[in-house]
């Protein structure tokens, strides 16, 4: 029998393994060939990966190479089970005067492998009765398998690696062992575990010199002392820390050496930015065209984390500007409460606008992941339709919305969805020329399957109820098409229309649409699509409907999409349109 226990041989197989795994089929230069005989890519790949590029050798330089050679496909081939193999070699020189070089052919016949005849893997100590160490260790190799080393390595190293993650820092293998007989082709896998006892977080201390109070500090701590270390808790909290706005450095020290009697105390050093950063950028969609969008901000103004900030956007059709004041509430990462200021104008189809907004938001994340969202703000409007008289409205709405994301990539999901649900309204006794209702609810899906095969879904529906319809100012009426809504339509164009066909704007909107794309190349898609919807004053009012064609190309600041689509409703305003827009699919 040939015991292997972490000895220098099984180094090699190990290395044999790692390459095989990592390293495409190669055609290598002429003067080596391996020829595994029988179906057995992975032993290919392996004793080709294994031996590597030989050139400029001559036929005697073969020759002395082919004991070397020979070795090294019998540690590939160990290194996947195979103990036994038959290699045979000769040395192929061209004939006459021909200047190819010399080739080396190795022959191998794999024989019968080694299987796995008993595995025995325990965990001792605290951590055997630790669910989240214990469940779903890898299942290979199992009783029966082709020993396959590469396998073995990786079960023993998840095992170190969850005591670590999970915070058994003084857990040790006290047998770990493979057995091998080649003879009778069988390997018996023995791992005993000894976890010790599992540390434990301590307090969480900041260094000096951050600017900032240390009771808005703790508030991005999401554990208590003497709670059970686990390397996600960490992790956390420097991704919370660094993605707070406030820091370009994070640095959490939670080392196990500094640890007393099992609790490990927790000291973080910060960073602080520059506390100002302007932004400016150009883009286009063929909704707005061309836009500038501008952005100033006050990441800290004080020691309790407030911040500040002012945004523009400049389109033809389109201008605002508007301006916030923000509060971290706790946990600061997910809670704030904002207050906003706002101007815009807007001059699209046949609507003008001038709509000035006063308002507050207390933002909160429910621990279901929900996003809770209640405002209170006041609308003043002054708009015109068609060639109607100026109007003026003024509104004080609060509101109350849920939003929840979930995604697997923030920039470019395979798989996800967003529901978004929000309802404001006003009263004639608060402040309001007008009773209002208004209610908009969003959901989106998105399903990859066999990696290239993409599915998107959308559905939207908004509605306004009201005792005059006609004081509805346009900025909560309802219109439909474009880029973002019902592609084959011009943007805002889907509307209720008079005598005259002016756009008046809807009670209610429906849009669904439905997209498949094909991935054929790195970060580029084409996409097939069928939108259907309107703005309509009753729900049985008909929609409009567009198709089409486009392709997506995921650039590094996200999708850019170009569709060319055919709106099919004549009586709509459908005509063949092309669109522009970027941003997340979700």
């Amino acid at each position: 029998m040939l015991l292997h226990t972490e000895y220098r041989f099984y180094h090699r197989l190990l290395i044999a393994t790692l390459l095989a795994w990592s390293l495409p089929a190669l055609v290598f230069a002429q003067q080596v060939e391996v020829q595994v005989e029988g179906d057995y890519p992975s032993l290919q790949d392996n004793a080709e990966a294994f031996i590597g590029e030989v050139e400029g050798r001559s036929a005697n330089s073969l020759r002395r190479y082919a004991d070397t050679a020979e070795n090294q496909i019998q540690d590939a081939l160990r290194a996947l089970g195979y103990y036994s193999p038959v290699i045979q070699w000769e040395v192929i020189e061209p004939p006459g005067e021909e200047e190819k070089p010399a080739r080396l052919v190795l022959t191998v016949e794999p024989g019968e492998p080694v299987r796995v005849g008993s595995r025995r893997v325990e965990i001792q100590g605290a951590a055997r009765e630790d669910s989240e160490f214990m469940g779903t260790l890898p299942q290979k190799p199992a009783e029966g398998d082709v020993l396959n080393h590469g396998e073995y390595s990786a079960l023993r190293q998840t095992i170190q690696n969850r005591a670590s993650r999970l915070g058994y820092f003084d857990g040790e293998f006290t047998t770990r062992k493979l057995e091998v007989d080649p003879e009778k082709r069988v390997a018996d896998i023995t791992l005993i575990y000894r976890s010790g006892e599992r540390y434990r977080l301590g307090k969480v201390s900041f260094e000096e010199g951050h600017g900032f109070e240390e009771q808005l500090l703790e508030r991005f701590v999401r554990f208590e002392p003497g709670e059970t270390f686990h390397a996600d808790k960490i992790a956390r909290l420097n991704s919370d820390l660094s993605n707070s706005g406030y820091f370009s450095g994070v640095d959490v020290d939670a080392s196990p050496g500094s640890a007393e009697d099992g609790v490990i105390p927790v000291k973080v050093g910060l960073t602080t930015r520059p506390p100002r950063s302007v932004s400016a950028g150009v883009g286009f969609s063929t909704d707005v065209g061309p836009r500038f969008r501008g952005n100033w901000r006050e990441h800290w103004i004080n020691p309790m984390g407030h911040s500040r900030g002012v945004e523009t956007e400049l389109s033809a059709p389109r201008q605002n500007l508007s301006t916030w004041y923000e509060l971290p509430l706790d946990p600061p990462m997910t809670d704030s409460i904002r207050l906003s200021a706002g101007y815009q104008r807007e001059d699209i189809e046949d609507v003008e606008s001038e709509l000035l907004t006063l308002g507050q938001q207390w933002k909160h994340q429910l621990d279901d992941g929900w996003q809770q969202l209640a405002s209170l703000r006041w609308e003043g409007e002054r708009f015109r339709i068609g060639d109607g008289d100026t109007e003026q409205s003024s509104l004080l709405l609060p509101g109350l919305g849920y939003s929840k994301l979930h995604a697997d990539s923030p920039l470019d999901p395979s798989r996800g969805y967003r529901i978004q649900f929000d309802v404001t309204g006003s009263h004639r006794a608060a402040l309001s020329n007008v009773d209002i209702l208004h209610v908009n609810f969003l959901a989106k899906g998105l399903f990859t399957l066999a990696d290239n095969h993409r599915f998107l879904t959308r559905f939207q529906f908004g509605g306004v109820a009201t005792n005059r319809f006609s004081d509805v100012p346009p900025s909560l009426r309802f219109f439909a098409g474009g880029d973002q809504s019902v592609r084959g339509y011009g943007y805002e164009t889907l509307s209720p229309r008079d005598d005259e066909d002016i756009a008046l704007g809807g009670r209610f909107m429906m849009i669904g649409s439905a997209e498949y794309q094909y991935q054929f190349a790195d970060n580029w898609r084409v996409a097939a699509f069928v939108d259907e919807g309107n703005a309509i004053d009753d729900l049985a009012d008909p929609l409009a409907t567009g198709a089409g064609l486009g392709i997506r190309w995921v650039s590094p600041v996200g999708p850019l999409r170009l569709d060319i689509a055919k709106g099919l409703d004549s009586e709509f305003g459908g005509e063949w349109r092309v669109h522009f827009s970027m941003g997340p699919e979700l």
